[in-house]
């Protein structure tokens, strides 16, 4: 490799040194910032790299001169017997706000006093969810959160973990959750180890704690020294505690490990004066935290809140500022979503963040492509969002490429069939396909429509999906429900047996409920919870396709645009075709509503685990809904 640096790798490092000596001089002189420090490292890194690669490039000036972290096969599943949510996420104090009144509104929609809240504040450690079982007092199950309804196995690996008790002080029966993770001191000292064995380095504690946590030989587990604090009490006998508060103080009697660092806060201020304080001193902790998780201290309301189909009401994650790095732009692609949405994508060159190597992230739409005017060959600042979603937030306009040309947004799209032909949507800045029945766009709702949020048809899965389109012998949900098994033998890989499932599986679905059904049509943002509350509202198909816009609009969760797709969509011609076609082959059972307080299972917690002879899962979990 030569080490003489082209012109554009001499134009690439003058333009870096200028950058960074302008954003350090504003940052260690003028004290402000235009860009994030984590950013600034970011473009120092590459420069680095630069020279170290053409030493020709290094000048006296250079600021380098300067002195200055699904469920695996080889472990067995295990189905929780309490499903594992995920919190929403806060970055604001408006947010803050904004849960706090999301709460209050609920319980007054179910007619339930809203008293004064008081919250309990905790870190946020980043490391792997763990759910610990015991059974008078003995530990006979940790297992991983995996998908949140099926984890990992690793009880073996957790007893090796010192700060989890093998047998508690009471002879308790519970379930318990917390977080595995590997103390930074623990960290440093196995990638030493690491790099003297000559062997790859961990990015992050995170990382090193959910891979270690996933060996197969516990010795190692225990040789890499991990630590876990246990915060929230699943399911125990009796009534202990009645506050958030309450039950950390008895996860401590009990002999578990506790994070001492928390707050009981009696106002959204003090949460929030709180939350800065933790910002500022979370480097000096020895563990990974990536932000705060605030609860209603109440138990009592936590029980009323309830859960949304994702999260709990009571509870929501308050995260720090994301970490930021600088990329170069490649190019930008435009993906197609199922209900023809389109979404532009800057293709990136990999760089790492918070841990994780990042290739993509998402522009959002046109608009935000205008307002930051990201243009192929610009060096950007990325971020991930809640450390998980990357999106640019910024251009370095400094570091722009000459005769760059701004981005336009195209007025054909070829992942929309037809002619490829987008518009703008109404009342919004996002663009969508005209032609939103096309092959392409039929097959990404027949592949929704199959799946398991929605009919959930057994043996249909998208590839044969695509076969049954791609032969003609499926074009709409409807001839679905018209296959024979003649047809069936025709497509590559189907034999006897399998041909009889399909069809058999197909059968199964001629009755449907109305929140699957629903869900299947792939209508303009509406999901499963916004299915399940269609259905709770308006109780039948017919009423919810007969909804105007002032009765959507209405209902506690949908807003008016929403509504407008809603109602937009059920107008459309070719939708009402779809739809009666479909209806002519399968029967939607009404959603029943009634005074769940009558019901026999109202107030009781059902478990459903493992297979059921007579139901699928999630039909057993509609027959519990339906006694209260």
């Amino acid at each position: 490799m030569s080490t003489t640096p082209s012109q554009k790798q001499k134009e690439r490092a003058a333009k870096l040194r200028e950058t960074i000596n302008h954003h350090r001089h504003l940052y260690h002189v003028l004290d402000t910032e235009e860009i994030s420090e984590a950013a600034l490292d970011s473009l120092k890194d590459e420069l680095k790299k630069l020279e170290l690669a053409y030493p020709a490039l290094v000048t006296l000036d250079s600021p380098t001169q300067r002195v200055a972290g699904a469920v695996l096969d080889k472990f067995e599943k295990v189905p929780h017997k309490i499903p594992q949510w995920s919190f929403d996420d806060a970055f604001t104090f408006t947010d803050l706000k904004q849960f706090k009144k999301r709460a209050e509104n609920y319980l007054q929609k179910n007619n339930q006093d809203a008293v004064p809240f008081s919250y309990l504040c905790e870190q946020k450690i980043d490391g792997l969810k763990i759910i610990l079982e015991y059974v008078d007092g003995v530990l006979v199950t940790a297992a991983t959160r995996g998908d949140g309804k099926v984890g990992e196995n690793v009880t073996v690996n957790a007893r090796t973990i010192k700060t989890i008790p093998l047998r508690l002080t009471r002879p308790l029966s519970g379930i318990f959750e917390g977080e595995v993770f590997m103390p930074k001191s623990s960290f440093d000292a196995l990638n030493k180890r690491r790099a003297h064995n000559n062997e790859e380095l961990f990015a992050n504690p995170r990382n090193a704690a959910a891979g270690t946590m996933r060996q197969l030989d516990s010795q190692v587990v225990e040789d890499r020294d991990l630590a876990c604090f246990v915060y929230d009490i699943a399911i125990v006998e009796g009534d202990v505690t009645d506050t958030q508060q309450g039950e950390l103080e008895l996860l401590e009697t009990l002999g578990f490990n506790v994070n001492k660092e928390r707050l009981l806060c009696s106002s959204l201020d003090e949460v929030w004066e709180y939350y800065e304080k933790q910002g500022k001193k979370k480097d000096d902790s020895n563990f990974w935290i990536d932000g705060m998780v605030v609860k209603i201290n109440d138990l009592a309301t936590q029980r009323s809140l309830g859960y949304t189909g994702k999260a709990p009401r009571f509870a929501i994650a308050l995260k720090f500022p994301a970490e930021q790095t600088t990329t170069l732009v490649k190019g930008i692609t435009l993906q197609v979503g199922r209900t023809g949405v389109i979404t532009p994508v800057a293709e990136l060159e990999a760089v790492s963040v918070a841990g994780t190597t990042v290739a993509r992230a998402t522009l959002h739409n046109a608009e935000e492509i205008e307002r930051l005017d990201v243009r192929i060959g610009d060096t950007v600042v990325i971020e991930k969002a809640g450390d998980i979603i990357p999106k640019v937030v910024e251009v370095v306009q400094t570091l722009r490429p000459n005769n760059t040309k701004k981005y336009s947004f195209p007025k054909k799209v070829a992942g929309c069939g037809g002619d490829g032909s987008i518009e703008k949507i109404p009342g919004q800045v996002a663009y969508r396909c005209v032609e939103r029945n096309s092959g392409d766009m039929a097959k990404r709702k027949l592949h929704y429509f199959v799946s398991k949020k929605a009919f959930d048809i057994d043996g249909l899965g998208p590839r044969i999906i695509d076969q049954l389109m791609d032969t003609g012998l499926v074009m709409q949900p409807a001839d679905i429900f018209t296959l024979t098994k003649d047809q069936v033998l025709t497509l590559e890989g189907f034999k006897e047996k399998s041909a009889d499932n399909l069809i058999n599986g197909v059968a199964d679905k001629r009755t449907i409920s109305l929140v699957r059904f629903i869900i299947g049509l792939s209508i303009d943002e509406v999901g499963e919870e916004t299915a399940l509350l269609l259905a709770q509202t308006f109780g039948s198909f017919t009423m919810v396709r007969n909804a105007n816009l002032d009765t959507l609009i209405a209902v506690d969760g949908i807003g008016p645009i929403m509504a407008e797709n809603i109602v937009r969509w059920f107008k459309d011609q070719d939708n009402a075709r779809i739809v009666d076609n479909l209806l002519k082959h399968v029967l939607v059972n009404k959603h029943e509503t009634q005074d769940v307080t009558t019901l026999p299972l109202f107030g009781k917690t059902v478990v459903v685990t493992g297979t059921l002879s007579t139901l699928s899962r999630d039909g057993a979990k509609d027959k519990v809904r339906e006694l209260g």
